[in-house]
């Protein structure tokens, strides 16, 4: 029984590698094939003849080119996990360690904000940023993601579990709580960060409405919107140039995703997260 039950675990391994990981490989066969062979009847699942002209096409696409998304997107995803981790940090720490008052208020309200999207308060945050003159600007990308409900939540799991009696050790011999936090506490929840990283950085390099909505010039736009207006532009013909430039976006994420896996499970598995 125990090696029918082993096969079978295999089985549905397989399966799961093949229906997640064949569009990705799909995307990588049609972006190096040539537009005879995407067109033909028949499809084609490997190239004859790799085509790696096709990511120069998508990357010098447009007037501007693939390089001033690519910035933009590194800017504003970078600026986000930055000043995120500078926030909710303290913020965590404080809801794991101190008691005060309206806490458990706060916290809930943290809760209800896991449920809401970004698409609910858009039109209020629009608004406040055309009064400041900002839209069209890295800025209004930013500013609205300096805190992240989701990880000030994972990140207090992260910080409960640590004793008691190490956080009042360190107290006793006089370390502020600045150190406690950067000394103590942070390199035990390396994982706990890793994963806030790692999710931040899948969310807002992916984000498409958001920079849609605040943005009206390519000078400012993020790398899913240049690949979006890359479709826009060829149309329903060239979709091994369409392909490429979406292994121009995807790729970034599958190398992040490969290094940080890991982490995120373990981060999952010590804050009791089911």
């Amino acid at each position: 029984m125990s090696h029918v039950k082993t096969a079978l675990g295999v089985i549905v391994k397989l399966l799961l590698i093949v229906i997640f990981g064949f569009p990705f490989f799909w995307m990588l066969s049609t972006s190096l094939q040539t537009l005879e062979e995407v067109n033909t009847v028949t499809p084609t699942f490997l190239p004859a003849s790799p085509q790696f002209q096709n990511y120069v096409e998508a990357w010098n696409y447009g007037a501007t080119g693939m390089g001033v998304y690519l910035k933009n997107s590194v800017i504003v995803v970078v600026a986000i996990i930055a000043i995120q981790l500078a926030v909710m940090v303290p913020a965590a720490y404080a809801f794991a360690r101190y008691e005060f008052r309206f806490k458990k208020l706060c916290f809930g309200l943290v809760l209800i904000a896991l449920m809401m999207p970004t698409q609910i308060t858009f039109l209020p945050v629009y608004l406040m940023f055309s009064d400041l003159d900002l839209i069209n600007t890295l800025w209004p990308q930013i500013l609205p993601f300096m805190t992240d409900a989701f990880s000030i939540f994972l990140l207090r799991q992260y910080f409960m579990q640590v004793p008691d009696e190490l956080v009042e050790a360190a107290r006793l011999d006089n370390a502020s709580e600045a150190k406690i936090i950067f000394r103590l506490m942070l390199p035990m929840a390396k994982p706990a960060i890793a994963t806030i990283i790692l999710f931040s950085f899948l969310g807002h390099w992916n984000d498409y409405f958001w920079p849609l909505v605040m943005t009206n010039s390519d000078s400012v736009r993020t790398l899913p919107v240049g690949v979006a207006q890359l479709k826009q532009m060829e149309g329903l013909s060239n979709w091994n140039v369409i392909m490429a430039g979406n292994g121009i976006l995807v790729f970034p994420i599958l190398f992040v995703y490969l290094f940080a896996s890991k982490k995120i499970l373990h981060s999952f598995a010590y804050s009791g997260i089911k």
